[in-house]
């Protein structure tokens, strides 16, 4: 995936396929929360900041069938020192429905 920022907001797409799949023609969970998870993640990344998932929380709200591009949302909603509460969202490009979403607490660390 390319992740890039626009207006403070990490954006990438992606389309699942037959190796992504849960139950049958549906994506698994894990991938979903996984998506999520690279677009907070990445939020800080492209700011030039390493960042580690101190903790996520995630709500499904839709199935997302393979084959249905998605795009994912990461923006900060607050940053204090080292800390950043990033919402994500996956969201089903054809219809604009919120397939899942989450709130993450991303802590920075040092690039060695």
């Amino acid at each position: 995936m390319h992740f890039r920022l626009v207006d403070e907001v990490c954006l990438a797409e992606f389309t699942p396929d037959e190796r992504h799949m849960g139950y049958p023609r549906v994506t698994h969970g894990g991938i979903i929360f996984s998506l999520l998870d690279d677009v907070m993640a990445n939020w800080w990344f492209l700011k030039g900041t390493n960042c580690f998932t101190a903790k996520a929380e995630v709500r499904y709200r839709e199935q997302l069938a393979i084959h249905t591009p998605v795009r994912l949302e990461g923006r900060c909603v607050k940053q204090k020192g080292r800390l950043a509460i990033i919402e994500g969202r996956v969201v089903r490009i054809a219809d604009e429905v919120t397939v899942a979403e989450s709130t993450g607490h991303l802590m920075a660390w040092e690039k060695s």
